[in-house]
């Protein structure tokens, strides 16, 4: 009976140009060490082989160094990887896995299959029908010929291919090379392995995108996983079960203060939080002057804790209440001043009111009691926690590629 780890979408040499430059070195590590989990669950688990379904590299111009080391992960385990090329990664006639074969990086348990065919395995008991892009895009389905493909009675039919299942994934995924939804029955095959889709999707009983292994992106979809699968014979349903193996926890909130409550529910959020999260914070609604100094207090200790903390607030208006600025003693010009801060804040547009609300926070906090002690010295406790640059603002939506 095979057993399989199934995996994809490893893409070695992204680059995480969205965080600060000591979190996007981290994240970019953290997939080396991924790969390395997978090859240790293997040995563990004592799997036949592993299928790693495309987009292992995530561009052609990935270093030498890059291609060395990804190869060199694959040493906790020394039974068979079985590896195809994905739309980044495309085996063209000059490519990133040429140049590993050209560099002798590729050690002899890993098996590329950068052609189309079948490639039987027998003292494991399975055939691999393989459909490898070899180029970054196509419009028909390379994984057609498998319905009429040859193999030896008694070896289970695997399936291996990269692309978007028809009728099935989100009208927005970026992948044109399609699969037919039913080319598992329609190729008598045991197990269909994909690769394209970032987070662990099971088609039918048969069809698996097992997602990237360590998560990349803002969507809760079941990234993080490999899949264990057993294949009790040929013509039977295998047995599929995701098996998280990811380090990081990628998370996106939206949250709206308009009582003092939601600000209470958000610190206790954000004291939960483990050391292993990213989090991608949009903060909306409207916060005193006194709110503003916890929210900050308790978000410059989470920068300090979780892997990485971006804050959106462009939607949050500072207000200080009468008491705040009875407090602040601010009168004569002063109090002039922070009144057309107050009035731009609420009625100019755009980036005039993202102005308006910081220099209203920084002379609040110049104002008050000249900020709570943090480590390195003194700052205004109400001076925003900096915001993600315009580039990558948004959100990142699903996607193949």
């Amino acid at each position: 009976m095979p057993r399989f780890l199934h995996t994809a979408d490893w893409q070695i040499g992204r680059q995480y140009g969205r965080f600060a430059p000591e979190d996007a070195a981290v994240l970019a590590e953290a997939r080396y060490a991924a790969i390395e989990r997978i090859a240790a669950l293997a040995a563990r688990e004592h799997v036949d082989a592993v299928l790693v379904a495309g987009d292992v590299f995530d561009a052609q111009t990935v270093s030498d160094r890059t291609i060395r080391r990804l190869f060199n992960a694959l040493g906790g385990y020394q039974g068979p990887w079985i590896l195809i090329p994905g739309n980044h990664d495309a085996a063209l006639a000059e490519s990133v896995w040429t140049r590993a074969q050209r560099l002798g990086a590729v050690p002899p348990h890993a098996h590329l299959l950068l052609e189309p065919g079948v490639r039987a395995f027998p003292e494991h008991g399975f055939a691999v029908l393989a459909a490898p892009l070899t180029q970054r895009q196509t419009h028909g389905d390379l994984t057609a010929w498998f319905d009429t493909a040859e193999t030896a009675e008694g070896l289970a039919r695997i399936g291996l291919a990269h692309g978007s299942v028809q009728g099935i994934l989100a009208e927005d995924i970026d992948s044109p090379n399609p699969i037919a939804a039913d080319r598992a029955r329609r190729a008598r095959l045991d197990y269909l392995a994909l690769g394209d889709w970032h987070g662990f999707k099971q088609v039918d009983e048969r069809t698996v995108y097992s997602g990237t292994p360590e998560p990349e992106r803002f969507r809760d979809n079941g990234s993080g996983r490999v899949v264990r699968v057993d294949v009790p014979g040929p013509g039977r349903a295998p047995a599929v079960e995701p098996l998280e193996v990811g380090q990081y926890r990628w998370l996106a909130w939206d949250e709206t203060l308009s009582v003092a409550s939601d600000l209470d529910l958000l610190v206790e959020r954000l004291d939960g939080l483990p050391p292993e999260a990213v989090l991608d914070l949009t903060l909306a609604g409207a916060i005193d002057l006194a709110g503003a100094r916890r929210l900050d207090r308790t978000l410059s200790v989470v920068q300090g804790r979780c892997r990485s903390l971006q804050v959106h607030r462009s939607g949050l208006r500072l207000e200080p209440t009468d008491e705040d600025m009875a407090a602040l003693r601010a009168d004569g010009y002063v109090g002039e001043v922070i009144a057309q801060l107050r009035q731009r804040q609420d009625a100019a547009p755009g980036e005039a009111a993202d102005t308006a609300r910081e220099a209203l926070a920084i002379l609040a906090g110049l104002l008050g009691d000249g900020g709570d002690e943090m480590e390195g010295g003194t700052a205004p406790a109400a001076r925003p926690v900096p915001e993600e640059s315009g580039r990558h603002a948004g959100r990142e939506v699903e996607g193949g590629q």
